[in-house]
Order: C-alpha cells, then sequence, then structure tokens
C-alpha cells in the first residue's frame, strides 16, 4: 500500500504555489491600483497648469507666459510634450531630447513620442476662447515609472530567498539524513559483530562433535549464511567512509550473487529463472562488496515485484549510451511493473508497496551508486503489468 505521506507533500506544495499565485495577483492589482490613482492626480495638476497657460494667455504679457512655462510647467516631474493643433511639437521636457534642438531629426523623433505619449494616456487640450491652441502630451512620472516595476522586483527578491532557502533547506535535509544513514550503518555493524563472532565459534564447535555426513552439509549450510551475514555487516561499516575502487570483473561479482538467489529460491517458493549476459568483457572500477549489496536489493526487488508467479530476470550489461559512463548494467524482471503515480517515490527513504519492508533498499542502492561509484541508478522503464527495467550506470 502507498503511505499517505507521500501525498501530503504534493497537496502542500499545490495549497502553497496557489497562495503564492494569489499573493502576486494582488500585489500587482495594488500596485495597478497606485498607479492609476497617481496618473489620475498627475492629470489633474497638468490640467490645472493648462488651464492656468490658457488664462495667462489671454491676461498676461509674453514675459509673465514665458514664466508660467518655464518656472512652473517645465517645473513638474513629468515628461511632456507641447503641439500645435496640428500635432507638431513646439516645446518639451524631460524626454531625453534636448529643449533647444529644433533639428529635423529631433522633431521626428519627438513626434514619434507623441504617438507613443498618445497611446498611452489622453493629452490635454490648449484653448483660447473655445479656439485649440494646441495639446499638451504627457508621460509617468519617475515615481510613477519606479511603482510600477516595484511588483517585479519585490517577486524577484521573493523568488530568490525563496529558491535559496528551497536549496539551503534541501542541502540541511540532505546532511541530517546523511548522517542519519551512517550512524545507523555503523551502528548496525557493531551491533551484528559480537552475535557473529559467537556464531562462528559454535560452528566450529559443532564441526568437531559431529560425524554424520547430512550434519556436515547443514553445518556447511549455516557457515556460508554466517559468512554472509558477516559481509552484511562488513558493507554497513563501510557506510560513510569512501571505499576502495579497484578493477574488477563484473562476470563472477553479478555470477555470486545470482548464484546466492538461485539456491534460496525453490525455499521462497518462487518460479523464477535468472539470465545473465555479459557484453562487456574490460574491468571496472568499483567496490565489489557494495556492488554486490546494489544488485542484491534490484534483484530482491525484481522477486517481490514477481510474486509467486512463474517469472524472468535477466540482468544484461553492455556498454553505456552515455559517453560519462564506462558500463551499464540492466536488471528486467516480467514483474507487475510500477505505476505511475509511484515513480516519483521509488528512491525516497521509506517509500514501499509492500506490506513489509522498510522501503530502504533503493535509497541505499542509489546513495552507493551515485555517492560512493559517481555513477547512476536510474528507473530506465516501466509498465503495469510488463515489467520494469532497473539501469545502473558507471
Amino acid at each position: 500500500m502507498r503511505p499517505k505521506i507521500y501525498d501530503s507533500p504534493r497537496s502542500l506544495k499545490s495549497v502553497l504555489f496557489v497562495l503564492a499565485i494569489f499573493i502576486i495577483f494582488l500585489l500587482l492589482l495594488y500596485t495597478q491600483h497606485l498607479v492609476n490613482t497617481l496618473r489620475n492626480e498627475a492629470r489633474q495638476i497638468l490640467e490645472f497648469y493648462a488651464s492656468f497657460y490658457e488664462r495667462a494667455i489671454t491676461e498676461a504679457d509674453d514675459t509673465e507666459l514665458n514664466f508660467i512655462f518655464e518656472e512652473i510647467i517645465k517645473r513638474t516631474d513629468f515628461p511632456m510634450i507641447m503641439t500645435d493643433e496640428q500635432g507638431n511639437p513646439t516645446g518639451w521636457k524631460g524626454i531625453g531630447i534636448d529643449p533647444d534642438d529644433f533639428s529635423d531629426e529631433a522633431i521626428e523623433n519627438v513626434r514619434k513620442l507623441v504617438r507613443a505619449m498618445a497611446q498611452e494616456i489622453d493629452p490635454i487640450p490648449l484653448r483660447y476662447n473655445d479656439i485649440p491652441l494646441g495639446y499638451l502630451y504627457y508621460g509617468d512620472s519617475k515615481s510613477i515609472q519606479q511603482l510600477r516595476w516595484l511588483p517585479y522586483v519585490e517577486i524577484l527578491v521573493i523568488g530568490l530567498y525563496i529558491v535559496i532557502g528551497f536549496f539551503g533547506i534541501n542541502s540541511i535535509r540532505r546532511s541530517e539524513q546523511q548522517f542519519i544513514w551512517i550512524g545507523m550503518a555503523k551502528e548496525t555493524a557493531h551491533q551484528l559483530g559480537t552475535p557473529l563472532s559467537s556464531l562462528m565459534g559454535w560452528i566450529e564447535l559443532l564441526r568437531h562433535k559431529i560425524r554424520g555426513e547430512d550434519e556436515r552439509s547443514i553445518v556447511a549450510e549455516i557457515q556460508q549464511d554466517v559468512d554472509r551475514l558477516n559481509k552484511v555487516a562488513q558493507r554497513f561499516s563501510r557506510i560513510g567512509s569512501y571505499p576502495d575502487l579497484v578493477p574488477t570483473d563484473l562476470t563472477p561479482v553479478i555470477e555470486d550473487v545470482i548464484s546466492y538467489f538461485q539456491r534460496r529460491l525453490p525455499q521462497m517458493g518462487k518460479r523464477v529463472e535468472i539470465h545473465f549476459e555479459n557484453r562487456f568483457q574490460q574491468p571496472v572500477r568499483l567496490n565489489p562488496e557494495l556492488f554486490e549489496w546494489v544488485l542484491e536489493n534490484l534483484i530482491k526487488n525484481a522477486l517481490d515485484a514477481i510474486g509467486a508467479e512463474q517469472g524472468e530476470i535477466r540482468i544484461i550489461v553492455h556498454a553505456a549510451p552515455e559517453k560519462k559512463y564506462q558500463v551499464a548494467i540492466d536488471v528486467i524482471d516480467t514483474g507487475r511493473g510500477i505505476g505511475p503515480q509511484d515513480r516519483k517515490n521509488i528512491f525516497r527513504p521509506g517509500f514501499s508497496t509492500k506490506k513489509r519492508g522498510w522501503g530502504l533498499g533503493l535509497s541505499l542502492s542509489r546513495r552507493i551508486i551515485e555517492s560512493y561509484h559517481n555513477g547512476k541508478l536510474i528507473l530506465k522503464e516501466t509498465a503495469p503489468g510488463k515489467g520494469t527495467t532497473m539501469r545502473i550506470l558507471i
């Protein structure tokens, strides 16, 4: 049965994602509201200046008129362009073009800005006794422009903190998991050491006491199991320390693991055939004991997937398809396969679809291949009812 704990994080992430989108939407909406409010206030100010300018046209002389335009209107914090009734620029400020430059090129550039401003904000008409004198085009002030960019800057900063926090928390969690793994492994090896030493002593005592061949064969089987337990303890003791990688012929290593399972298949009630094919005859740098552990975990999972029905497991060794790696080892079974909802979780510690088991086999196997052999353990392909292929790349 699939643990519910693996549904909760996805649901929580979905809720947090929707909440983040909602907050961003509110932030953008509020900022746009502020921009529109400031634009309305700016238009009221400029309309007041325009009416003041219109009044000055009828009541003031040229000196006062220039004073109004130069000292009042031009001192506002808005990019502005004043045109005649035909739309020809007659004055401007704050648009990045010299106000004293009336060359053809400058006038043409100002006309382009007039068209752009007209698309954003409606111009303010200038009139004298209902006679049109021209138009006042304007854009957003620097404050409004900065305010329009504010939510994007905030989103970028918040996103950056989220990314940094995400990687930081993941790094801390991985470190904690690694220390837990190492501590559990070394403690397990330590606890196994004492009873194993005692069992070896009792086996030697039995060898000297018994005389029959049947009893001797039973003692030999017990010795093999004790040796196996001793090998498991040695594997656990190596977790946390960098193992020695030596050039190794994969054939005898894999055949030894297959032989171990073939001797126990009748006792397990399994009707499963295990076939091995090596298409890669070069030595591979690895730690044989840890590699055996990985292969055993993959074969155990394959046997569990096949269940009590008759099936087949194939182990094929061939050159790696990626140049980064030397060899690929495929473990192919004819079991029930892995469902789409479980494929992302199979390497998570504690995840298991079996009623019994801790769900640590694949997680530990991936750690051995990736951390100690600089390789990769992947789910190559699977289909419900058609089997699974696990691939080791070294």
